[in-house]
């Protein structure tokens, strides 16, 4: 059962965004989302650093008496278009306090200026870092929300078909999967969710496409050879036209050997998790993502153990 918080704030979305004039500028919408995003901050115990990475603005999320030895990789949401340091500080501050984890968050570059691979290969590119600043793959952690999601997932493919070795493990919270938009979920859950209109999903998708097709797994992970991946975790809302983005994509993971936990949340929206401080089931949720996130580094930190042993 929804929590009465949860059902109060998911209707007062509703309410606002069908009252809200609907802008069409990129523009706009990026400084809208992140307007939106400064009224949540970090917990006051993350220290927050700005840094270039790659050639990439970027912060360090730093909880008190987080190991060095150990980084999450987060890359934002947006559709690929939105999206910033500025709209998110509060998420990944949050996140980086459950998982106890120094957290790096870049600023990818977005599309429509900048489409796919853009994101993708900045996404590579700090990860290669990572490892070349000396951080072990068993002490990487990737996650994402929403297209950010879909690009943890994608970088994952990208770095198995590469060659590259591959994190602990990877967490990704109402991922963008699928691109060329066929879940049901769209049509099901079209009234329930608060936020987006079906009609918009192709809209958004086509800025991150460009002339590449919708279902190159690295646009859409949905449609790729999942084998090899390591510990995935998602959690979704299932008031989301994007619900079976998730559910789907669990399920061929599943099929294809990948350890996948799957978290369905009653009643909740896309990316509910930016109130965790508000919403109950949003703060059990980043509860519950920090406690795999550790629970899947010290079995990444045994296994290498035991290889070594």
């Amino acid at each position: 059962m929804t929590s009465l918080r949860g059902t109060f704030w998911r209707e007062l979305f509703r309410y606002q965004i069908a009252h809200s004039p609907q802008s069409s500028s990129i523009t706009d919408m990026r400084q809208s989302l992140d307007r939106l995003g400064q009224r949540v901050q970090p917990p006051k115990s993350v220290r927050v650093e700005r840094t270039w990475v790659e050639g990439l603005q970027a912060a360090w999320f730093i909880p008190a008496r987080a190991a060095d030895d150990a980084v999450l990789l987060y890359l934002h949401g947006g559709g690929y278009s939105v999206g910033s340091l500025a709209s998110h500080r509060g998420l990944v501050g949050n996140l980086a306090a459950a998982c106890g984890l120094r957290t790096l968050m870049p600023e990818y570059r977005l599309a429509p200026e900048n489409p796919f691979p853009a994101a993708l290969e900045d996404a590579l590119s700090v990860y290669r870092r990572l490892l070349a600043d000396g951080i072990a793959p068993q002490r990487l952690v990737l996650g994402g929300e929403s297209a950010g999601g879909g690009l943890t997932l994608a970088t994952l493919l990208a770095l198995r078909d590469r060659g590259l070795p591959l994190p602990a493990a990877a967490f990704a919270l109402s991922p963008w999967t699928d691109l060329a938009a066929t879940g049901d979920s769209l049509r099901t859950r079209a009234r329930q969710d608060p936020w987006f209109k079906p009609e918009g999903v192709p809209i958004a998708a086509a800025y991150y496409v460009g002339n590449a097709a919708p279902t190159n797994p690295l646009i859409s992970p949905l449609y790729g050879d999942l084998a090899g991946l390591p510990s995935l975790l998602i959690h979704v809302g299932d008031y989301e036209i994007l619900l079976d983005d998730s559910t789907r994509l669990a399920a061929k993971a599943r099929a294809a050997g990948v350890d996948v936990t799957l978290r369905v949340w009653e009643g909740m929206w896309h990316v509910f998790q930016t109130l965790a401080a508000r919403v109950p089931e949003a703060r059990r949720s980043v509860d519950e993502v920090g406690a795999w996130v550790q629970s899947r580094l010290v079995t990444a930190e045994r296994r290498e153990e035991g290889r070594k042993g």
